[in-house]
């Protein structure tokens, strides 16, 4: 696509997929604001000229391009003796794995083959803000026959992923695994596997908008009252009644570490791309160091995930790096990444993705020596130590500096499931005011969880810390009643999604926007 058609499309954004015009008014109204004070001016958007000329910055002579083609449309796609209809950016589960290194120019075609809209978003990167992927705020959408070429480069080494950012999209097929390699990172390992995580229902009977439509996603909430942020009951009781001539019951979705775990009962949970019948294969040599990246790409599950007879030492979460921690078991919620590594043991053993307070689970195989697995897979490190993301700390050279934040923003969550509504400080994208930011500034946020269910929060364009162990990440998991500070820097000028990374809460209105005031 041509420059001028690439600034065409972030610069005459379309009303129906944001309402960015919503947006902007009510400015501040979510934030309490000390230190320089409240941030005044017009909405940096992302065709401003202070984007272009950062991304410029970020340039350098000589860089090296990394090209790439997706092409999302319907495909026929295996899951493991199981063939389903579903909109993919490949025939196989996950889409096409891309990888560049920090610093490269990464340039992806899209070519839209689907019959609706659609978008790519580079979950976790802090890159331009006209290349994140929104539409509506970012963006315009992708049309039907449409092409975009998103380029950009690529800023800091990690684990990441793409997916649509349209609509439910994300409950199909349309995700991949991104990783961006550290040049200087000395690989003391032998193996590296990725293992993208997944709930499935496309295809089996149902989709992702049938779903939606049971829940109540699009019906009036005129009549709502502002404080039905701060219910939430009844999480979990929906059933799938007749999805694939299967009645999935009215599941209760409770976890002990979680609480309420889940509004959709899933049929299948793949470990990259398949079913426990028939998994992806791991073969390598005992005593062998294997680098595992998880990526949890589901749309409403968190996993727990464990390889029997092993313990795991986490060394990274969200891209940045850890201080090395030993676990028998790690909860990855929705939009999270976590390396780890392992040393091999003798045998065949079960790579186990538990989906947390639900039935069902998600399997792969390790295998380093002939046999068979043992007739009972789950592994007994599942029940031992379970690590979670807010239970790590950064190494010191990723800490952010310290300083007094400039600005305090408040945000509380919450939700109902009748009528099926997910706010923030009470309100429902699009009716939510921005959360209003300058450039420079350091920002301090309390997000508060006033539901019984767990979300998995995600913010745009930049890692934040966690102000009580300067853990640096771009999701955190948040659990009921809990409240989680952060901080971060305002160091990438744009628009900016804040949301929460299930799937369906964020479509249900968990959903507002970081703003950069000029």
């Amino acid at each position: 696509m041509a420059a001028a058609d690439r600034s065409r499309s972030v610069g005459e954004l379309t009303r129906r997929s944001f309402m960015l015009g919503s947006l902007f008014v009510g400015a501040g109204a979510l934030a309490a604001c000390s230190g320089s004070g409240s941030p005044t001016g017009a909405p940096v958007t992302a065709s401003s000229s202070v984007v272009r000329r950062l991304e410029q910055q970020r340039r350098t002579p000589g860089q090296r391009v990394v090209s790439a083609r997706l092409t999302p449309r319907p495909v026929e796609v295996d899951l493991g003796g199981r063939v389903v209809s579903t909109w993919g950016y490949d025939q196989n589960l996950p889409g096409p794995l891309l990888r560049a290194r920090a610093g490269d120019l990464l340039r992806v075609e899209v070519d839209n083959r689907l019959p609706v809209e659609t978008s790519v978003h580079w979950h976790g990167l802090a890159l331009s803000n006209d290349m994140d992927g929104v539409p509506g705020l970012t963006q315009d959408p992708i049309t039907a026959g449409g092409r975009f070429t998103y380029e950009f480069t690529v800023p800091d080494p990690g684990t990441y992923f793409y997916h649509s950012h349209s609509g439910l999209q994300l409950d199909r097929g349309l995700y991949g695994a991104l990783v961006i390699d550290d040049p200087l990172e000395p690989g003391d390992y032998d193996h590296e596997w990725i293992v993208v995580l997944d709930d499935w229902l496309d295809g089996t009977g149902r989709t992702p908008d049938d779903v939606a439509r049971d829940l109540g996603i699009g019906a009036d909430a005129s009549s709502e009252s502002g404080d039905a942020g701060m219910g939430g009951m009844d999480h979990g009781a929906m059933g799938m009644d007749g999805m694939d001539g299967m009645d999935m019951g009215e599941e209760t979705m409770l976890s002990p570490l979680l609480g309420g775990a889940g509004d959709v009962s899933y049929p299948h949970f793949l470990v990259g791309g398949r079913v426990p019948e028939d998994p992806m294969v791991f073969t390598a040599t005992p005593r062998q160091r294997v680098r595992i990246r998880f990526v949890n790409a589901g749309a409403d599950t968190a996993f727990r995930v464990a390889l029997g007879g092993h313990r795991m030492t986490v060394t990274h979460t969200d891209g940045f790096p850890v201080v090395p921690q030993d676990t028998d078991a790690l909860l990855i919620g929705m939009g999270e990444r976590f390396d780890v590594l392992v040393t091999l043991g003798d045998g065949v053993f079960p790579l186990f993705a538990q989906a947390e307070g639900k039935t069902g689970h998600g399997q792969a195989l390790v295998r380093t020596a002939a046999g068979e697995l043992p007739a009972q897979s789950r592994p007994e490190e599942l029940e031992r130590r379970v690590l979670l993301g807010t239970d790590l700390a950064p190494r010191e050279y990723v800490r952010l500096t310290e300083r007094d934040h400039d600005l305090y923003h408040s945000v509380d969550m919450g939700g109902t499931m009748s009528p099926y509504r997910w706010t923030l400080n009470g309100r429902a994208h699009p009716d939510i005011p921005p959360l209003d930011v300058s450039e420079g500034q350091r920002v301090r946020m309390r997000m508060r969880n006033m539901s019984d269910m767990f979300h998995p929060m995600h913010l745009h364009g930049h890692t934040f810390a966690l102000t009580d162990t300067g853990l640096r990440k771009d999701t955190v998991t948040i659990g009921p009643m809990r409240t989680v500070e952060i901080e971060f820097d305002t160091d990438n000028p744009g628009q900016w999604a804040l949301h929460c990374h299930n799937a369906y809460h964020q479509e249900a209105g968990m959903m507002t926007t970081v703003s950069y005031l000029a």
